[in-house]
């Protein structure tokens, strides 16, 4: 009896919902959407738009002007590959290669200076495993 019951509201329900008229749930105004769209008659509101703007808006001040204040707030790329990809510390060795003399042709080769991390491969830390700048 009672899967009798709720077929019947249900059969109400539908009943019910295909008897509302278009017209009384959507009215139909006096501009298609060809018209809103291009814009027509809505010179009024685009007038009053632009002075709504225009009062809202106010110019800077010189401390707001500076890259200073904005520095922390700006997104670059190495702060958001730094902040979503954290690095596990890895000491690197410098090496400083003396000043000599190479190949066959025994050509000088300036000294200069190397880095060697001590590990092979970049470890990066887990969500939540690094707390700290190290």
């Amino acid at each position: 009896m009672p899967l009798c019951l709720t077929w019947i509201s249900l059969l109400c329900m539908v009943l019910v919902g295909c008897s509302t008229d278009k017209e009384t749930l959507m009215p139909h105004g006096e501009q298609t959407m060809l018209d809103i769209w291009n814009g027509a008659g809505s010179q009024g509101t685009q007038q009053q738009l632009l002075e709504v703007r225009q009062q809202l808006r106010r110019p800077l001040t010189q401390g707001e002007l500076s890259s200073t204040v904005q520095e922390p707030y700006t997104r670059t790329a190495e702060n958001e590959i730094r902040s979503l990809f954290p690095r596990l510390p890895n000491p690197d060795l410098l090496l400083y290669v003396y000043p000599h003399l190479s190949g066959t042709e025994q050509a000088p080769v300036p000294g200069y200076s190397t880095v060697f991390p001590f590990y092979q491969r970049v470890q990066y830390a887990l969500p939540g495993e690094r707390q700290e700048d190290l």
